[in-house]
């Protein structure tokens, strides 16, 4: 061999070596990175883990704690979990291996599966009410509100919902309904036995009237004055017995009724007030800034509002009266005031004026009933009441209205 060839060899041997060392060198530094990334994969890994089991340790305490029944199931309809709050209500356990749809009723089972259709199409279903029978024989009324479970490729493999035992409270609704009937029913004969009664009551009273102004026209000239002053007060007994069965008739006939709400513009409702009422001339009525418009029964609104001014009028005790309507407004309600100069009230009858037949003082025209009429009209609205006075100063009495 001559000398150029084993040269190239020896060449060709030298570049074997350099590139040898160099992969190894590759070799030993991915080795190298290889390890410390497995290091790192394993602390991540063990991360995971802890944070997989804390999470699931989460879940299974929430799964435990929920109050309401909750149930997962398969497709169709077998039980895959549930809490004990189901098991109390459905007397099985998983063990029992039941399918759920299987305790529905059998009346039921139309409605079931249109609801089954649903939750499959729309992914979940609320407020769904449907009966079942559980382990003792027992038919339930159960409020559903369920879900689709999927997997990774969006297919639905399993449900889960909250089965909640509205048995008892649909019953009580039941019995709700039954007595808010008979209510409005006794309400509606108490009305009209009122509208009877008065018109019964009233008659006699008419006549005795009568007769005493025949006796009184019969006898012209001859009767003694003492006479004629103990007619004239039966006659005027015989008006307040008449006025104070009026206001028995008026305080029953207030009762709710969502049907005559309406809105009511208070501004009209005040004009119309002090129209009516005819204000003697040392009082004056005023209305601070603009009232709002409420939903409301304008008939009873008006006898509100009338009932407190005509109070206001009623004990005035100044050369000059002054009444004042004003308002402020809150996010969920008004409330009204009703302000006057006159007599005011002691503190310990604050809250005895509102109740029925109760009058502080013993006027010709008070037969006690006004400020219990506004009282039950405020009462209506969900309304609160109350005054502040001061003797001999004046009274101003608040209501709220709602929104």
């Amino acid at each position: 061999m001559n000398e150029d060839k084993v040269n190239m060899y020896k060449r060709a041997i030298a570049r074997e070596k350099a590139a040898r060392h160099e992969a190894e060198r590759i070799l030993e530094e991915k080795s190298r990175e290889l390890y410390f990334k497995s290091q790192e994969l394993e602390v991540s890994n063990k991360k995971l883990e802890e944070l997989v089991q804390e999470k699931t340790s989460e879940l299974k305490g929430v799964f435990e704690n929920i109050v309401d029944a909750y149930v997962v199931m398969d497709i169709p309809g077998n039980v895959l979990k549930m809490n004990d709050a189901a098991v109390k209500l459905l007397g099985y356990t998983v063990d029992d291996k039941i399918n759920l749809l299987n305790l529905v009723i059998a009346e039921e089972h139309e409605r079931l599966a249109a609801g089954f259709q649903q939750l499959y199409k729309n992914g979940s279903i609320t407020d769904f009410n449907i009966k079942i029978c559980i382990a003792n024989g027992a038919i339930r009324l159960v409020h559903v509100n369920a879900s689709m479970i999927y997997n990774s490729d969006n297919r639905p493999i399993a449900a889960q919902g909250i089965v909640r035992d509205i048995t008892e409270l649909r019953s009580l609704e039941l019995q709700k309904q039954s007595l808010l009937k008979k209510l409005e029913k006794s309400n509606d004969e108490l009305q009209e036995y009122a509208h009877v009664v008065s018109h019964d009551l009233k008659s006699p009273l008419r006549s005795i009237n009568a007769l005493i102004s025949w006796i009184k026209d019969d006898n012209e000239g001859k009767l003694s004055p003492d006479t004629l002053t103990n007619f004239d007060m039966i006659e005027a007994t015989l008006e307040k017995m008449e006025q104070l069965i009026s206001d028995v008739l008026e305080y029953s006939s207030i009762v709710g009724d969502s049907s005559s709400l309406t809105d009511v513009d208070l501004n009209i409702v005040m004009d119309d007030i002090i129209t009516l009422l005819h204000f003697p001339d040392h009082i004056h009525c005023t209305v601070v800034k603009p009232l709002p418009k409420i939903k409301a029964d304008r008939v009873k609104i008006q006898q509100l509002f009338q009932n407190l001014i005509s109070n206001a009028v009623n004990y005035s005790d100044k050369n000059k009266g002054l009444i004042e309507i004003d308002f402020e407004e809150s996010d969920k309600e008004y409330t009204f005031s009703v302000k006057d100069n006159g007599i005011g009230i002691d503190k310990e009858y604050h809250q005895k004026i509102f109740q029925i037949f109760h009058s502080l003082h013993k006027r010709q025209e008070s037969t006690g009933i006004g400020l219990s009429i506004v009282k039950k009209i405020v009462d209506l609205y969900n309304g609160r009441i109350w005054l502040e006075s001061t003797l001999g100063k004046g009274t101003t009495f608040f209501f709220t209205i709602e929104k």
